[in-house]
């Protein structure tokens, strides 16, 4: 599996992307919303093998794909399904060094494009802390709309949080695209 536009391409990840993706998630400040701590050198292979089994959309797995710019990975998506029929939820992070560049949005509309146009999905959601402005900013870039905030819901990294979940139709995604 692989697609691309002009300056990313979209892959399932491989074994040689470990260091990249061990510079991504071994920052502290990018792991701050995520729901799992920064990796360390004693747990970052067993948690990319995880992303590199990961190579299915379908009920009860999850998919993974690395964000491959220039040969280098910068990010990482995640999908999966949702107990309602038709309906993933995604996920996004990115590293720190291709913030500001409008990777995130790019490649997240990508990933929309192919979740709504070839595999017919009818719903796309994404939960967040509401603290994290940036992942909101790319929901909103995509054409996302931001359809709930719950106060103090989430129990994360020993504190509440609020959460945002954003959200987009199949019929929304093909009104804009």
């Amino acid at each position: 599996m692989e697609f691309s536009s002009q300056r990313l391409t979209l892959r399932l990840f491989q074994s040689n992307d470990l260091e990249d993706v061990y510079d991504i998630y071994k920052d502290e400040e990018t792991c701050r919303y995520l729901l799992h701590d920064n990796w360390t050198t004693e747990n970052m292979h067993e948690n990319f093998n995880e992303k590199v089994r990961n190579t299915l959309l379908e009920k009860g797995s999850t998919l993974n794909l690395a964000v491959v710019n220039n040969k280098k990975v910068i990010g990482d998506l995640t999908v999966w399904y949702t107990d309602m029929k038709d309906t993933v939820e995604i996920g996004y992070c990115f590293s720190p060094q291709a913030a500001g560049k409008g990777y995130a949005t790019e490649a997240v509309s990508l990933l929309l494009n192919k979740l709504f146009n070839e595999w017919n999905v009818h719903r796309v959601q994404a939960n967040m802390d509401a603290r994290n402005t940036l992942s909101q900013k790319v929901c909103e870039r995509v054409g996302m709309r931001k359809e709930a905030h719950f106060i103090k819901d989430f129990w994360n990294k020993n504190e509440w949080t609020d959460s945002f979940v954003y959200g987009m139709l199949h019929s929304e995604w093909e009104n804009n695209n």
